[in-house]
């Protein structure tokens, strides 16, 4: 399989043994600063909705547990099984940003929806066409993130643009929980001032992102047949796929940790607070952990990631009390932390430079049916068996990820990551 220049990944290494964390941030390029701020201003837009959207489905509306679960579930697989489209044809057509732009923009024009919304269908559609948006961003901002940055800062990059989209989502509940208490619980107003950052993000992409020029050699798929790429995806790539698609199996929505925070009594105005929790986890360690991974066996970070994993299952399972609560979800921000930036930096690592917005929209297509199953699954035991079953359910799976993981792993060492540990 044609991989990236290995002596340019030796060299890259090198650098990166020689310098320090905030040389290595200054080093980042601007066009990932850019695509981190602009993931940052969707997602304050898009928590500010979510962090409430399941109470107000379950407490105004009164739908169950397994309705939250199958929405969230067909709202996620949406968006996840549309970047395989979106991620070929950016491939093809080489206008990532473009692509990204349409993304963004759709998911901007839908939050203006939810203020509207009176009723379950009306909701269920937002938030379908809104993930679509995110289907449609996701594989080529990936991909374009992969093209702009070196490949001995790939991890560093990928840690930072997830790192400012965590702060964005720690900010949207944050806003949720002022504008709620400040409104008197009113949803209608505070889903109206979400939709401002949300076209503020949509502003930056525009402005401030460039699409890189790449090589000739990196053209050579902008070719009628852009899906034959999937079959020359490489044996390491499909690996991480269904590593990935394992391991989301086993991580169900969030939404689930906001009816936990319920189920134990927390005040209404403060159920969106677990989300602040897990995304102040989420940031402080996403970016450390990438960098960390750009010197060490990624592998390595992510069987760290889902033995946290399997902790914070455990500890929510069995919260009766705030402060168990909180080590939870605490612990399960800062799992995210050590994979979901890691999943993109070793897709971009065994996937050809002309292939890699194909290979992120095949892997957000299998994690995208993981996650519908996962989030099903998890209202399916929440109603029938009490929230603790769906949080034992979630150790189970992320035991079963972890053996998966551990089997394989030394299929996915990369000859620079060798040389790096």
């Amino acid at each position: 399989m044609a991989r990236t220049n290995e002596a340019d990944l030796g060299a890259g290494a090198a650098a990166v043994r020689a310098s320090d964390g905030r040389s290595s941030r200054n080093a980042i390029p601007t066009g990932v600063w850019a695509l981190g701020f602009v993931s940052m201003f969707m997602d304050i837009s898009s928590e500010m909705i979510h962090a409430l959207l399941p109470l107000y489905l379950v407490t105004v509306l009164g739908t169950s547990a397994l309705t939250v679960g199958f929405i969230e579930g067909i709202a996620e697989a949406t968006g996840q099984i549309t970047r395989i489209f979106s991620g070929a044809l950016s491939d093809r057509l080489g206008r990532r940003k473009a692509l990204a732009t349409f993304g963004y923009g759709l998911s901007a024009c839908t939050k203006l929806i939810f203020p509207l919304a009176s009723v379950v269908g009306w909701l269920v559609a937002a938030r379908f066409i809104d993930r679509l948006g995110k289907g449609i961003r996701g594989a080529p901002r990936d991909a374009l993130v992969a093209d702009i940055s070196p490949p001995h800062l790939r991890g560093a990059s990928f840690g930072l643009r997830q790192s400012l989209d965590t702060v964005g989502a720690l900010l949207g509940p944050l806003f949720a929980i002022a504008l709620m208490w400040l409104t008197t619980n009113h949803f209608a107003v505070v889903f109206w001032i979400a939709v401002v950052p949300a076209f503020v993000s949509v502003g930056v992409i525009l402005i401030a992102v460039h699409e890189p020029t790449l090589e000739q050699d990196a053209r050579s798929v902008r070719e009628p047949g852009g899906f034959r790429n999937l079959g020359s995806l490489g044996t390491p790539c499909w690996l991480v796929i269904a590593i990935g698609a394992i391991f989301t199996l086993s991580r169900f929505s969030e939404a689930f940790l906001v009816l936990r925070a319920q189920s134990i009594g927390l005040p209404l105005m403060l159920v969106p607070a677990v989300l602040v929790v897990m995304n102040i986890a989420y940031s402080l360690s996403a970016y450390p952990v990438g960098t960390l991974s750009d010197r060490m066996d990624r592998t390595m970070m992510l069987i760290v990631g889902l033995c946290i994993l399997i902790v914070a299952d455990l500890v929510l399972a069995q919260a009766a009390g705030v402060a168990a609560l909180v080590v939870g979800v605490l612990l399960w921000g800062l799992h995210m932390g050590f994979t979901q930036g890691l999943f993109a930096a070793l897709i971009a690592d065994t996937a050809q430079p002309d292939r890699r917005g194909s290979a992120f929209g095949m892997f957000n297509l299998v994690s995208g049916l993981a996650q519908f199953c996962a989030s099903v699954i998890a209202g399916v035991f929440w109603d029938a068996h009490g929230p603790g079953s769906t949080f034992f359910v979630g150790a189970a799976l992320s035991i079963l990820a972890l053996a998966v993981l551990l089997s394989v792993r030394k299929l996915l060492r990369r000859p620079s990551v060798a040389m790096d540990a």
